[in-house]
């Protein structure tokens, strides 16, 4: 723990020597077990990631209903700030999602059984069985990647199609694009498989390519879909329950600046190549608590105009 606290440390001081204001959140005690009505678990998650809780988009931050039992909790590191941007900004709107119940109508039971192989994983995954139900509306904001009036969202584990549709009625004035990605047997979060670098560009997990179907749509706004380096390494540090390819689990600062995890060399070089300027940030060893270098940021504030980057869409 005092090794990943030291780690995200330094990775503050290293956005704000660039000018960058950075708010951490007020962490509740997650060692405390989560009770509601229908659900119990012995201990919560974290609040390492708050990129898989909050959602902002224009000068709202969407609280997300979360789909991990562990997490229910998790809106609640955040409030302070939530509160002191409400207090401060009189545009800024703070919304939350309809809580979920969570009860075993919501998950596919034995989904994630031990003895349950790949193969019949990515079988499923393919056919878009995934271990969450459409029981309710589901999903985590790390699901969703923003194309200024256009919204991308993974259909998998940690987001059903009436957590997307939810999305669509809620956020009217945005276009919701539904995307899965087969290759991958475990499909939790969208941020190390598929990463904007900027306006035209993305990067794309080798493993887990975008269908062809759902590709059109990029292709015909020309946008460019590019393979990601291949992974500095190859296993997850320990405890880490994400994959090795939290090496494209980057922080895009601007259009030609991006923070690349000190050891993935690899990446760092084709972000080199693309023409970006590279910042490496050290955070392997926290890792366990959460995901990378997208997944602990969660940007409140950018300048710019909701643009249009599909404008050949119907």
């Amino acid at each position: 723990i005092d090794r990943a606290n030291e780690l995200l440390d330094k990775f503050v001081s290293q956005l704000e020597h660039r000018g960058i204001t950075v708010d951490r959140p007020t962490s509740i005690d997650h060692s405390l077990p989560a009770t509601t009505p229908d659900f119990h678990t012995d201990s919560q998650f974290g609040c390492m990631p708050p990129r898989d809780v909050l959602l902002t988009v224009g000068s709202e931050i969407l609280e997300a209903t979360m789909s991990y039992r562990c997490r229910w909790f998790e809106y609640l590191n955040y409030r302070p700030l939530l509160q002191r941007y409400f207090n401060e900004d009189p545009k800024f709107r703070h919304e939350c999602a309809p809580k979920p119940r969570l009860t075993d109508a919501d998950y596919h039971r034995d989904y994630l059984s031990d003895s349950i192989g790949v193969e019949k994983r990515l079988h499923w995954t393919a056919k878009k069985f995934f271990v969450t139900t459409e029981e309710e509306p589901l999903f985590d904001a790390a699901d969703v990647l923003r194309f200024g009036r256009d919204l991308v969202v993974q259909h998998g584990f940690t987001t059903n199609l009436k957590g997307i549709e939810w999305l669509q009625r809620h956020f009217p004035n945005h276009r919701v694009h539904t995307v899965n990605f087969p290759g991958d047997p475990y499909p939790i979060h969208i941020d190390a498989t598929f990463t904007p670098l900027r306006p035209g560009l993305i990067l794309n997990n080798p493993q887990r390519r975008l269908p062809d179907g759902q590709r059109e749509m990029f292709v015909k706004n020309d946008w460019e879909i590019v393979d990601a380096a291949q992974p500095a390494h190859n296993s997850p540090p320990p405890l880490c329950y994400s994959s090795t390819w939290l090496s494209m689990n980057v922080l895009v600062l601007d259009p030609k600046t991006v923070c690349v995890e000190k050891s993935e060399v690899y990446q760092a070089e084709q972000m080199d190549k693309l023409g970006m300027e590279v910042i490496e940030v050290e955070l392997r060893d926290a890792y366990a608590f959460g995901g990378g270098l997208h997944c602990c940021t969660a940007d409140v504030f950018r300048e710019g105009d909701c643009e249009d980057y599909f404008p050949n869409l119907r």
